[in-house]
């Protein structure tokens, strides 16, 4: 992997593929560069060069404790300098809160892909302050339990689904990036709502979901929307269940579908 340092100096690991105008896979909660494989691999199959990043905390990139949105967001600007200066971003889930939020700070990107963001305007928010009740957790050595709170409060999920996934083989590789789970409660946090500047980004937005996915997400994916003058709405029917489609999303991204 390549990496570059953003504002604060932390480390930001990314990967390149192919060839062509640059996408950046910018993923949610506990998701790695690896997780990008697939939307990689398809951007590359129209045409693109596919950019997968580890955000911080994560994987091979650096981290800073007390990390905020702000910064990172400069570490996709970081990545996105790196890598030429100019990209399209496609981000999924809390990836692209943050896409958004680098956009309305003057990153330098040319398209805005965003598929399925929480954004809960300021409606169900999880209960105050969930980032800091998970650092205290990470902090005593119990990244286990933060991962469950997160995935209980943060997320959402129910509680029968968070047992299975901790039995299961993934959760010791959740466990590891736990920290991460800071930095997404308090994006979600701070940002429940999109600021006015990120609502007025002078970029092309198209805000992606599925036809079958959580409620909450088809609030959120039509309210952003409707509150953003020029973005548009695509459903997309092979995304399920909050379960973004490489090939869905690199052929829309690829203006082919």
């Amino acid at each position: 992997m390549e990496t570059t340092t953003s504002a604060d100096g932390t480390v930001i690991a990314f990967e390149q593929f192919g060839e062509g105008l640059p996408v950046v896979i910018v993923g949610g909660a506990f998701s790695t560069a690896a997780d990008g494989g697939a939307l990689a691999a398809a951007l590359i199959g129209v045409g693109f060069r596919a950019v997968t990043v580890d955000r911080r905390g994560r994987g091979s990139s650096g981290d800073k404790r007390g990390s905020t949105p702000a910064d990172e967001a400069d570490d996709i600007t970081a990545v996105i300098e790196a890598i030429g200066g100019n990209a399209i971003v496609v981000g999924h889930s809390s990836g692209p809160i943050l896409a958004l939020f680098a956009a309305s700070r003057g990153a330098s990107i040319r398209a805005l892909f965003l598929s399925e963001p929480p954004f809960h305007f300021d409606i169900g928010d999880p209960k105050p302050p969930l980032a800091d009740r998970l650092q205290r957790l990470v902090d005593a050595g119990q990244s286990d339990e933060a991962v469950v709170t997160f995935q209980l409060e943060g997320v959402g999920l129910p509680r029968e689904r968070v047992e299975s996934i901790r039995q299961s083989e993934m959760f010791a590789g959740l466990v590891a990036i736990a920290q991460s789970t800071v930095y997404d409660a308090r994006l979600a946090a701070e940002l429940s709502t999109p600021t006015p500047e990120m609502l007025s980004v002078s970029q092309p937005v198209t805000i992606l979901r599925g036809a079958q996915t959580f409620p909450i997400l088809i609030t959120a994916a039509d309210r952003l929307a409707e509150e953003m003058d020029d973005a548009e709405l695509v459903v997309v029917p092979e995304s399920v269940m909050h379960r973004l489609d490489p090939a869905a999303t690199a052929r829309i991204v690829a203006g082919l579908g």
